[in-house]
């Protein structure tokens, strides 16, 4: 099986230096992070879209923004610093309703580092971040005073950095993505350590949770996409290979079928998680650090999904053979 896909939109204007994150929403925008510290909202057709007519976007950050996570009702947006700053976007009002500043040394807070990585629980009230420890810190989510608030510390037990948090779907479990290349993944409920997936040789830089919350997409340093079982006695299942550099980013389909990938080898990859094999391959002008697949299971063909780069350039990419909107 073969699939084709076409670019139908891009950004504009573009952002002025990398994408590090991108995330398509439920109400059809899409949000970006950037190495120019700026974070945006684009609409449908890739037109800056700030939440309301009388809002604006956040101000542009003196550092790189590098990580990125929306609630599931696309109402808020959480999104971190290279140096450690997490905000709260309230993207209904336009206003940051929350700010963390988990570099701040004075800070009374014992055991808090400055994070990388920051993922929002499904259900908004906590969010999950890491960093140099290797351990995972789960904070207040909550708007105010208490934001960034620390909860609980899931220990990985190796101190190697943290490179990517993630929530799952169901909101029971957090994995994380080490420079090791292990994939932790800990028991909300219990703050334990519930499996150790040790199937790549390099550090894992992105993850993806499938929407049922049983598989567990890592892309790897070592080039390969490793998929994972992660319900109770799973194990590492298959290793995706054909990319000839660095796999940056990862996501899993609606429907569970598709996987997608970005690299630094300037391409991006669509794959048949069933077959396990790609089944399109996409130029890009450079380092593909971000994709995300449209959160809607298409009724018309293969979906739709976006990616962000080295180029500043957020795209719109869509099945070939339909209108420009249809995905």
């Amino acid at each position: 099986m073969s699939l084709a896909f076409v670019e139908a939109y891009k950004s504009h204007p573009s952002q002025s230096d990398s994408i590090w994150d991108v995330v398509w929403t439920k109400n059809d925008s899409v949000l970006s992070v950037s190495a120019d510290g700026t974070i945006r909202q684009w609409s449908g057709v890739g037109d800056a879209k700030p939440p309301s007519p009388n809002s604006e976007f956040p101000a542009k950050h003196t550092l790189g923004l590098n990580s990125l996570s929306v609630s599931p009702d696309a109402k808020y947006a959480l999104y971190n610093s290279i140096e450690g700053l997490t905000a709260l976007w309230d993207l209904t009002s336009g206003e940051i309703v929350g700010k963390f500043e988990s570099y701040d040394r004075s800070s009374s807070e014992e055991g808090i580092e400055p994070s990388w990585t920051v993922s929002l629980h499904p259900n908004g009230e906590t969010y999950a971040s890491s960093g140099a420890s290797g351990n995972v810190t789960i904070h207040s989510a909550q708007p105010g005073e208490g934001f960034g608030r620390r909860l609980a510390t899931l220990a990985s037990g190796r101190s190697k950095f943290g490179l990517k948090a993630l929530y799952s779907p169901d909101g029971r479990r957090v994995a994380l993505a080490s420079e090791s290349g292990q994939i932790y993944v800990f028991d909300v409920e219990t703050s334990a350590l519930a499996t150790t997936f040790s199937s790549h040789a390099m550090a894992v830089r992105d993850l993806s949770w499938s929407p049922d919350s049983s598989l567990l997409l890592g892309a790897s340093e070592d080039k390969h996409l490793g998929l994972h079982d992660a319900r109770a006695n799973g194990g590492h299942v298959a290793s995706f290979a054909g990319h000839s550099s660095w796999v940056l980013s990862v996501d899993i389909s609606p429907d569970n079928r598709l996987g997608l990938s970005g690299s630094a080898d300037k391409t991006i990859k669509v794959w048949d998680i069933g077959a396990r094999a790609a089944v399109s391959t996409l130029q890009d002008n450079g380092e593909v650090w971000a994709v995300s697949w449209r959160p809607v299971a298409s009724t018309t063909g293969a979906g739709g999904f976006v990616s962000g780069g080295q180029d500043g350039v957020v795209r719109w990419w869509r099945g070939a053979g339909g209108a420009a909107s249809t995905y």
